[in-house]
């Protein structure tokens, strides 16, 4: 696991993600998942574990995308659950994470939906 830093609240994971993302780190990316998390992507699949997030990362890396912050919707905590999410810029939806507190105070992510669209009207 990446030595980098840890995520001391919630919000912070969405912060870290970015930052790593744009650095091409998917070993940092994946450092941000528990061991055996679960993330809704590709569309339609999911991706179990975090060596499997980081392979993940490593395919979509390769074409050097830009991820950009974006805005926060109020994070959710009961004890050492919490549901963070984000409004996509796009305007398509929002994306939805839930991340537990580990015995060293840290988050991680538990469960990632990266592509929750919200229904046209």
């Amino acid at each position: 696991m990446s030595a980098k830093e840890k995520a001391q609240k919630p919000e912070d994971l969405t912060r870290l993600f970015v930052e790593r993302a744009n650095e091409g780190d998917a070993a940092g990316i994946a450092a941000l998942y528990e061991e055996n998390a679960v993330m809704a992507y590709p569309p339609g699949s999911r991706t179990v574990g975090r060596a499997a997030i980081q392979d993940l990362w490593e395919k979509i890396l390769v074409n050097v995308p830009r991820f950009e912050l974006e805005p926060p919707l109020p994070t959710l905590i009961t004890g050492d659950i919490a549901l963070t999410s984000t409004l996509a810029r796009d305007g398509a939806g929002a994306r939805a994470q839930v991340a537990r507190r580990q015995p060293d105070g840290s988050w991680l992510r538990l469960l990632d939906q990266p592509e929750f669209v919200t229904p046209a009207p």
